[in-house]
């Protein structure tokens, strides 16, 4: 919990901070494939705020601290040096319900004598163009600035200087900055970061809450892997520059630019079917351009307060003789690095690390769905990612902040918004869907904390989010209920779901993801509303509640499911997705479910043994199967490399997961779709759990099972620092080798139990093929 602090510094802001609003645009009119006219984005959008100001110390500095925050994003210099390596602070957040102010050790920075203070605030989260159909002013359109000073001397005095009137305000390169749209610099400006001149304008005071103030929780954003081109080629009057990888981030021109020449470079994520570089996103706002003017002089261009979803740079404006270097940097939030895989199969390794970029790509201060078009913190995709994100990087403190939000845009009612932070423009979307939140996103707010509870073994993420997650239960309860008066009450068939969202045979030739939605939603829900109400039920005894309700009221659930969607052996929505959920969530049993699974095993079949599951399904599909004694079926899909399927992906290029399975159809013909969306990369939980063994008996994997199902890799390396220990897996030869820490106990299944009763004496064993372990190495077969 967050002290509050008792800031003596004044908000400010400048005349020129205000913000000019966007043309409405909604999201009918955007899904129509309509367009709006606007002016070009250096007519209308007006550069970003500089705040300066020197300070004079006469004493010895024995330490000193900087708090600061903004209405928009900062950078902060002092003395010409940069105050810290983190960027977009304060990053994005509910801002109206908490605002992240940021606090920096700046002492070595600070010196006897004068010392300038250099402050830029851009459009950010805050007032840019951000919304699903591009509209600003989100959160607010007056940019403005809170920082505070604490210096402690040597001689045991300290003062605070904090932001007032005296600060001047004024505009330096950066002639707009958005962090949708792009950045536009004009090296031509003299630099003014390191220098005496102050601007000629004062800062004004504004009057602006600090009740919603709180320190920095969870990990900032900063600059990651630093790629090299691995291609450079003309293209007309362009260069082309490949960095091989798609990447959120930005890249980084050292080169020679001509005097007042205008330099353009724009962004794409993949080619175009005869190789040109293609513009893959398309929306209104969603430009992905910088510009740079030159001075006639070598310099270094880096935007500072955008950052684009790309693989392929290209550059208009400059020959390849101009350019000194140029290296493009992914960017997204400071991770513990925890997971690593490798197998023997490198169309698999292929697809691991197109899951790790998708991940990066996406984890850029809230959890998005791609980096480039929406970029919100969709509900269900975290919900769909959440356990898979907790592999490869810590993101507990990353998830459980922007849990946080979805609390903060929780509406009275109860109902959980479809993406948090919820920009003013979400609420306009109910205009299309007829509904602000849907089963299996708004039950993110139940799911995800369970999870994390899973994985890292802190109740604290169930307490806090509770009262939410009974909130939403009792929202769905009554939605479903309505004014029915017979247990259809108990089927949530009385709003809008995406269902089974964009399962692909209705999305390969002629996408249509609303019949998607239209087709599934009501089985998926109502699945959605029992497998929900138990887990809460679970919590709740957790946390020494009583849960019983929940539990009851998920049987009443699964009952009316069984009364009026099996018919004849089947759901009355055919489709592989349903089938899926319906397993999964144990919404039938006995011979019911035998033989809705044997439907499902027959889909599967007439589709050519390959998926056809959307959104909510895929993430179960291989369970199902694997649990359900069709191994073989699972694997064949997995290793399938016929569209759709994970490897058709990887065999068509992708460095990435792509929002479509069809982003580049079979003919070749590339799609305007994300080519960077990681929710489908959450087969590496079925990779880890049914491949590799790895089970988690209990929370924060305190005892363990190691229980191969499936054989799918001759080889792999398996290595995942857990909150309780660093667990190694490794397959050589036909033999499971697992190193076991300190702390944990392990369950390990073997086939030859003779064999390892030999070589392991002192273990115990528990059932047929199973013995209990503690620490140590162990091989088996």
């Amino acid at each position: 919990m967050s002290i509050k602090r008792n800031w003596q510094a004044k908000w400010i802001t400048a005349k020129t901070a205000k913000v000019n609003d966007e043309p409405e645009f909604s999201l009918a009119e955007m899904f129509s494939g309509a367009t709006i006219q606007q002016e070009a984005p250096d007519k209308r959008l007006k550069p970003p705020v500089v705040f300066k100001k020197i300070i004079k110390l006469t004493k010895k500095v024995k330490h000193a601290a900087l708090n600061i925050t903004a209405h928009g994003i900062y950078i902060g210099y002092i003395n010409g040096q940069l105050i810290s390596d983190a960027i977009f602070a304060p990053d994005y957040t509910s801002y109206k319900s908490f605002l992240q102010y940021q606090n920096y050790d700046v002492t070595k920075f600070l010196k006897l004598g004068d010392n300038i203070l250099y402050f830029i605030v851009a459009d950010g989260w805050y007032a840019g163009r951000i919304s699903v159909q591009g509209g600003s002013n989100q959160f607010g359109n007056q940019l403005a600035l809170l920082a505070e000073l604490d210096i402690k001397y040597i001689d045991g005095t300290s003062k605070i200087i904090g932001t007032n009137s005296d600060f001047s305000v004024g505009s330096d390169k950066h002639r707009y900055a958005d962090i949708d749209i792009g950045e536009r610099q004009d090296l031509r400006y003299p630099d003014l970061i390191n220098n005496d001149q102050l601007f000629n304008d004062n800062a004004i005071k504004i009057d602006e809450s600090y009740d919603n103030l709180v320190l920095q929780e969870g990990p900032q954003v900063k600059h990651q892997e630093m790629l090299n081109p691995v291609k450079i080629w003309q293209e007309s009057n362009s260069l082309i520059i490949d960095f091989g990888q798609v990447i959120a981030g930005r890249i980084r021109l050292k080169a020679s630019f001509p005097k007042n020449k205008l330099i353009k470079i724009e962004h794409a994520e993949v080619l175009d079917e005869n190789g040109k570089f293609f513009k893959n996103i398309v929306g209104r706002n969603k430009n992905q351009e910088d510009y740079v003017i030159g001075n006639g002089e070598v310099a270094t261009f880096e935007p500072d307060f955008t950052f684009h979803g790309f693989r392929y740079a290209k550059i208009t404006g400059l020959k390849e003789d101009n350019i000194k270097s140029i290296i493009a940097f992914a960017i997204y939030s400071d991770f513990k690095r925890t997971g690593w895989i490798s197998t023997s199969n490198p169309k698999v390794n292929s697809l691991l690390q197109n899951i790790l970029w998708s991940q990066r790509g996406n984890m850029l201060s809230i959890p998005t769905d791609c980096p480039q078009r929406e970029r919100v913190g969709w509900t269900g995709d975290m919900q769909v990612f959440a356990g898979a994100s907790t592999f490869y990087y810590d993101t507990y403190e990353f998830i459980r902040r922007w849990l946080k939000n979805v609390r903060a845009d929780q509406r009275e009612n109860g109902e959980i918004l479809d993406y948090s932070p919820a920009p003013k423009d979400f609420f306009k979307s109910v205009e299309f869907t007829g509904s602000l939140s849907s089963a299996g996103w708004g039950d993110a707010i139940i799911l995800i904390p369970y999870i994390l509870y899973q994985k890292y073994g802190k109740k604290e993420i169930l307490q806090e989010n509770f009262t939410a997650m009974e909130r939403w239960h009792n929202f769905a309860v009554k939605s479903a209920a309505s004014n029915k008066k017979d247990n259809t009450k108990y089927l949530w068939d009385t709003k809008f779901h995406y269902g089974d969202w964009m399962f692909p045979s209705l999305m390969m030739k002629n996408p249509d993801p609303m019949k998607t939605a239209k087709l599934t939603k009501n089985i998926v829900a109502t699945s959605f509303l029992a497998h929900t109400s138990e887990l809460l039920g679970e919590i709740a005894e957790i946390l020494g509640a009583d849960g019983q309700k929940y539990f009851d009221y998920a049987k009443k659930v699964k009952e009316a499911f069984n009364e009026y969607y099996v018919k004849d052996g089947q759901l009355t929505s055919d489709f592989q997705g349903c089938y899926v959920i319906a397993i999964a969530f144990k919404m039938v049993s006995g011979q019911v479910k035998k033989r809705l699974f044997n439907r499902l095993v027959e889909l599967i079949h007439q589709n050519d043994d390959r998926l056809d599951t959307g959104f909510l399904a895929t993430p179960y599909l291989l369970d199902v199967l694997t649990e359900n004694g069709q191994e073989n079926l699972a694997k064949k899909i997995f290793l399938n490399e016929d569209c759709p399927s994970w490897l058709y992906e990887v065999v068509h290029g992708a460095t990435t997961i792509w929002e479509s399975w069809a982003c580049i159809q079979p003919d070749g013909k590339v799609g305007t779709f994300s080519f960077n969306h990681y929710a489908m990369g959450v087969v590496i939980n079925w990779i880890i759990e049914k491949v590799i063994g790895l089970g988690n008996l209990k929370p924060g994997f305190k005892q363990i099972e190691i229980n191969p199902k499936i054989k799918v890799l001759p080889d792999f390396k398996f290595e995942y620092q857990t909150v309780s220990g660093n667990i190694m897996i490794n397959l050589k030869d036909n033999i499971y080798t697992c190193q076991i820490p300190q702390g944990i106990k392990a369950e390990l299944v073997v086939s030859d139990t003779e064999q390892f009763a030999r070589s392991y004496p002192n273990v115990k064993k528990i059932s047929k093929n199973k013995f209990l372990v503690g620490s140590g190495k162990y091989s088996f077969i």
